[in-house]
């Protein structure tokens, strides 16, 4: 024979009758650790973005970029004849379309390093002249 023990009902202490006693108000010692652990929060929160961790995202970024490349180089490696104005050359594919890759950022990496000359120089002229101009 087995009894059954009957299920508690809700605690009578429990001012809104859910059976749940009420938390105990922290002490001081308590509220200073949720104290210190917000600060600690907010501190780290403060220092989540850095450059060294842009820096280290960037390099994480930058490998799994290389990796791809060089399985797409391995996988294209039949040649191809490249004529560009006098010059004739044989490369494989995949390194003929890293070099025009590459000339690409160059280009593209001049024309945006002379835009931040150009407003560079602009900025130093504005703050010669001055803001009553």
């Amino acid at each position: 024979m087995t009894t059954r023990d009957p299920s508690p009902g809700p605690d009578p202490q429990a001012p809104d009758g859910s059976g749940v006693p009420p938390l105990p108000a922290p002490d001081a010692e308590h509220q200073a650790l949720l104290d210190q652990r917000d600060q600690i929060r907010s501190t780290v929160t403060d220092v989540e973005h850095t450059r060294a961790r842009a820096s280290w995202v960037g390099v994480i970024v930058g490998t799994i970029v290389l990796v791809f490349l060089l399985i797409f180089i391995l996988q294209n490696l039949e040649s191809q004849q490249i004529s560009l104005i006098f010059w004739d050359v044989n490369f494989p594919v995949g390194i003929s379309l890293l070099i025009a890759a590459i000339a690409g950022a160059l280009i593209v990496a001049l024309v945006g390093g002379l835009r931040m000359f150009q407003m560079s120089r602009a900025l130093k002229k504005a703050k010669r002249i001055g803001p009553d101009a």
